[in-house]
C-alpha cells in the first residue's frame, strides 16, 4: 500500500496556487495569440484553392482555427491540477505557533503587591464643645430648704383599714418570633497550601513535585501569551507594565471570582481578565489544591506582563 507523505506550509501552498494561476493566465494568452495569427493568414483563400474545397466543410468555418481541437489536452491538464491541488491541501500543515516564555517565568515567584481598595477618608472629628461657664448666684436668691414633715401612720383598734383592690394578673406576653435561619457555610480560602493548584497537562511528569509545578506553570503561561492579544490603545501609547488577576481554584478545577487587582489601565487589565476567563469557556480544569490530603478551595494571584516589541 502506498502512502503518500506529503507536509506543506501555508505560504508554500499559496506560491504553488500562485505559480498555477500565473501559468493558466500565460498559456490563455499565449493560445489566444496563436489562434490570432491563424485567423489573419488567409484561411479563405487556402481553402478556396484547395480542388473540391470548401469554406464550410468541417464543424468550423475554418479547421485550422478550430479551437476544440485540444480540448482533451486541456481537459487532463486541468484535472492534473485539481489533483495535485487537492494533494497539496490535504498535505497543508499548520505548524502551532511556539511561545518562549521563559522570559515571563520569573513574575511567578516574584512577591505580588496588591493595591488595597480605595475608601473615602473620614470626616475629621467634631471640635470640643465650649468649656461650661460658671455664674455666681447672689446669697439672697438661695432658698433654703423645707425640712422635712413627718406623718404618724401608726394604726389601733379602731382605724379602719380599706381592703386593696385584687391584682388583675397581666395576660402572658406573645412568644418570641423563630429565630432566622443560619446563614449558609461558605468554605474557607486558602492561601497557602501544602499542594499548590497547578495548570493541567503535567500530570505524568516526572521528578516530584517541583518538576510538576514548573511544567505546570510553562504551560499556564504558554496558554496565556498565544491567546492575549494586546491592546490597540495600549499598543499607540507605549503602555507597558504587569497585571495581576486574582482568582480561586475550586475543589473541581474550575476558576471562579476573578478579577482585576493591579491595573496599568489601557484596556490593559480588562484583557489579562478575559484570558483567565476563557480558561472555563475551554473547559480547562486544574488540578486543585490540597490541604493534609483533601482538595481545597485556593486564591491564586496571576501576573500578566505586557511589553511591546
Amino acid at each position: 500500500m502506498l502512502v503518500l507523505d506529503v507536509t506543506v506550509t501555508g505560504g508554500q501552498l499559496g506560491a504553488f496556487t500562485g505559480a498555477i494561476i500565473v501559468g493558466i493566465v500565460g498559456l490563455v494568452f499565449v493560445m489566444r495569440s496563436i489562434y490570432s495569427k491563424r485567423s489573419s493568414s488567409g484561411l479563405a483563400e487556402q481553402y478556396e484553392s484547395k480542388p473540391g474545397g470548401s469554406p464550410l466543410e468541417g464543424r468550423n468555418k475554418y479547421p485550422g482555427a478550430d479551437v476544440f481541437k485540444l480540448s482533451g489536452t486541456f481537459f487532463n491538464l486541468g484535472l492534473v491540477v485539481a489533483v495535485g491541488l487537492t494533494v497539496l491541501a490535504f498535505g497543508w500543515t499548520q505548524f502551532e505557533k511556539t511561545i518562549d516564555v521563559s522570559q515571563y517565568m520569573d513574575t511567578l515567584e516574584e512577591d505580588i503587591e496588591i493595591e488595597p481598595p480605595r475608601t473615602a477618608e473620614p470626616p475629621p472629628p467634631p471640635p470640643p464643645p465650649p468649656p461650661p461657664v460658671i455664674q455666681e448666684v447672689p446669697e439672697e436668691e438661695l432658698i433654703e430648704e423645707d425640712e422635712p414633715e413627718f406623718v404618724d401612720n401608726s394604726i389601733d383598734e379602731e382605724t379602719e383599714v380599706e381592703r386593696p383592690d385584687p391584682v388583675v394578673e397581666a395576660p402572658p406576653p406573645p412568644p418570641p418570633p423563630p429565630p432566622p435561619p443560619p446563614e449558609p457555610e461558605v468554605e474557607e480560602i486558602f492561601k497557602v497550601v501544602e499542594q499548590m493548584p497547578r495548570f493541567p497537562g503535567c500530570e505524568n511528569e516526572s521528578g516530584g513535585e517541583a518538576a510538576k509545578k514548573q511544567c505546570a506553570d510553562k504551560k499556564m503561561l504558554e496558554f496565556i501569551y498565544k491567546n492575549i492579544k494586546y491592546p490597540a490603545i495600549a499598543r499607540e501609547n507605549g503602555v507597558e507594565g504587569t497585571c495581576v488577576i486574582q482568582f480561586v481554584v475550586e475543589k473541581d478545577g474550575s476558576v471562579t471570582d476573578a478579577k482585576v487587582v493591579r491595573d496599568i489601565g489601557a484596556q490593559c487589565g480588562g484583557e489579562a481578565l478575559r484570558v483567565v476567563n476563557l480558561m472555563n469557556s475551554k473547559g480547562i480544569k486544574w488540578t486543585p489544591g490540597k490541604q493534609r490530603g483533601r482538595p481545597v478551595r485556593v486564591q491564586f494571584n496571576l501576573p500578566v506582563r505586557f511589553k511591546l516589541e
